[in-house]
């Protein structure tokens, strides 16, 4: 029996499945594994460490696995993604490079949302970016040029706007229960601490901050709601952007490009937040009123494993 394995390496976790020719046979999640936010090290533990868990699961040996495809982020420049194939090829010697895909995890998700077809996948996780395919191939992408200057809508952007919404609403004389809650997460006492704390070098861990405005927002706090509405509108702006640049390619006239443009959503801001996935929606029906909506999200895992398995054919 032949067995592939499917990964989707993000930057706070790494998602791993083993499959046969048709079924899924065991699942693992680990740590991130982004080497460009981690770390070579960090990474090699977090992929080995899934790999053997996800083989112990289905009771065989890794060098049982027949392909591997694994998406990530970074995966464009050919040193990161040489260094991901090397990391792999240290745990299961065995395996072909040849049959060791690396690609974008923008490429697993649309596989998972749209398998060959057109469509427009949002990915909001650590990190975000929208990329879109249409009928004819072509490709189009929006945001995801990094947390220090883009990224916007993701648990990154968000955590450190989240920041910014207490230093602001102290300015201005108002309340926030993100005040309380984030001095405490960073186990801090004053203001002046949480300033110095969020300007360190390297900068703190924004995206464990996503859950706290979450919870402030559950507590009908006005600025952590503001704070997540804004993240889907700025994560539908994105959207805007490819469909448009994919429809103009479309045809004929009659037609109304964006129908032919189904748009998807993935990761853990979309999984977490429904004010971010309300925002979203509405405001992309409110601009492409006949545009398919999905409402599911997709899993980029299960495209890591389909792309893994097409290496059967």
């Amino acid at each position: 029996m032949a067995y592939y394995l499917g990964i989707d390496g993000g930057g706070t976790k790494t998602r791993c499945v083993l499959g046969d020719e048709t079924t899924v046979i065991a699942k693992a999640t680990t740590g991130g594994c982004s080497v460009i936010r981690l770390g070579e090290q960090q990474a090699r533990e977090a992929l080995h460490s899934a790999i053997r868990q996800v083989c112990a699961a289905a009771k065989i040996s890794p060098d049982r696995v027949s392909a591997i495809c694994i998406g990530a982020t970074g995966t464009a420049r050919p040193e990161i993604a040489a260094k991901i194939r090397s990391i792999i090829t240290e745990l299961i010697p065995e395996i072909a490079r040849t049959k060791i895909e690396v690609v974008g995890d923008t490429v697993i998700a649309l596989e998972a949302a749209f398998g060959a077809g057109p469509g427009v996948i949002a990915i909001a996780g650590t990190g975000s970016i929208v990329y879109g395919r249409d009928a004819a191939g072509r490709i189009a992408r929006a945001g995801g040029w990094g947390f220090a200057i883009s990224d916007e809508g993701s648990g990154y952007w968000i955590g450190r706007r989240a920041i910014s919404a207490i230093l602001s609403a102290r300015d201005q004389g108002l309340e926030t229960a993100l005040t309380a809650m984030v001095l405490q997460a960073w186990k801090l006492t004053t203001i002046d601490e949480l300033v110095q704390q969020s300007n360190s070098t390297p900068p703190p861990d924004f995206p464990r901050l996503f859950p706290i405005v979450l919870r402030a927002a559950d507590e009908a706090d006005f600025i952590a709601r503001e704070l997540l509405s804004d993240a889907g509108a700025k994560l539908a702006a994105l959207a805007a952007i490819v469909v448009r640049r994919l429809a103009r390619h479309d045809a004929p006239e009659a037609m109304l490009p964006e129908a032919m443009l189904p748009i998807a959503m993935t990761g853990s801001v979309f999984r977490q937040s429904l004010v971010v996935r309300q925002v979203f929606y509405n405001t992309l029906q409110t601009s492409f009123p006949s545009i398919d909506m999905r409402q599911d999200l997709a899993n980029p895992v299960e495209g890591a494993l389909a792309r893994a398995r097409a290496t059967r054919t």
